[in-house]
């Protein structure tokens, strides 16, 4: 059995549901989808993704991200992005493991392995590549502890440590450093990132972001365009925008008073830029979602 045949054996044994599953592994989430699934959007947060079964897309705004087998994807930022499966059947789902980055365990490591040489990959905060052999063999024994959990304990954090050397040492080497970087612009974008996080419901320009963070607002702006693929209130409106959908999913509130709890001040307005973004205005575009069976799994 390849590499590959076995991580997809693991995890469809140890989750026979569509959707996100937790597992005994401190950090390692397990995604299954039996079908193709429509884009959702989410904040994707700083964490690996590797898949080995079936086919995936991300949308970061104007770019995308290709996910095949062997494939993997790193986000270096909390990035609000949309994600959808396009090849699973029931037969042969979409499997795939989500590692989330430990920033303690990675800014050790990032001192003790040497930078790959080469051109200085670009700042933008996600990527997908081709796993080496070396980064395959690693997650499988990751994988493999589930069926061992007297090892665990011993044996999880040297195989997490091991996957984490092959990014550190790989292509994606100078992105990984950014996540525990405190000093430059990409820190000072990472700083805006999360500052936009805490407060995308309330109104500010870019003079007062630049201002939080330290930057004059054309550094900030191009740098932050630089990293998310936006600019800090193209950022700042998809958030809302995936916040008012979430609410309306969860809570089932009304549109006008989805549109005001996330910041707008104009229903109206909420109601253009929802359709632009989604497709659909946004009562249609929510009883879309309830009606298909696959909504509740993000990619």
């Amino acid at each position: 059995m390849g590499t590959l045949d076995e991580m997809a054996a693991i995890i469809g044994r140890y989750v026979s549901k569509d959707g996100f599953h937790a597992t005994p592994i401190e950090r390692v989430t397990l995604v299954r989808s039996s079908t193709v699934t429509m884009p959702m959007p989410n904040v994707y947060r700083p964490q690996l993704c590797l898949v080995a079964q079936g086919r995936k897309e991300v949308t970061l705004g104007d770019l995308v991200f290709k996910y095949s087998p062997g494939r993997y994807g790193v986000v270096t930022y909390d990035l609000p992005a949309i994600g959808h499966v396009i090849e699973a059947t029931p037969d042969k789902p979409y499997l795939c493991l989500y590692l989330d980055f430990d920033p303690v365990m990675l800014g050790e490591l990032a001192l003790r392995v040497p930078l790959s040489p080469g051109a200085p990959s670009p700042p933008i905060g996600k990527t997908v590549s081709e796993a080496s052999t070396a980064l395959l063999d690693a997650a499988l024994r990751l994988l493999r502890l589930l069926d061992d959990p007297a090892a665990l304990p011993v044996l999880g954090p040297l195989a997490e440590q091991e996957i984490l050397y092959h990014l550190l040492a790989g292509p994606t080497g100078a992105r990984m450093r950014h996540i525990t970087s405190s000093q430059g612009r990409m820190a000072q974008v990472g700083r805006a990132i999360a500052w936009i996080g805490k407060n995308f419901r309330e109104r500010f320009s870019i003079t007062r972001l630049a201002a939080e963070v330290g930057m004059s607002p054309s550094s900030l702006h191009e740098h932050f365009r630089a990293v998310t693929a936006m600019t800090p209130l193209q950022f700042q409106k998809q958030l809302r925008l995936q916040d008012a959908r979430s609410l309306m999913l969860v809570e089932d509130i009304d549109v006008a008073t989805a549109a005001l709890r996330v910041g707008y001040e104009s229903p109206s307005q909420f109601t253009r830029e929802y359709r632009r973004h989604f497709g659909e205005p946004p009562a249609r575009d929510i009883a879309r979602l309830r009606a298909s069976p696959g909504f509740a799994v993000v990619a």
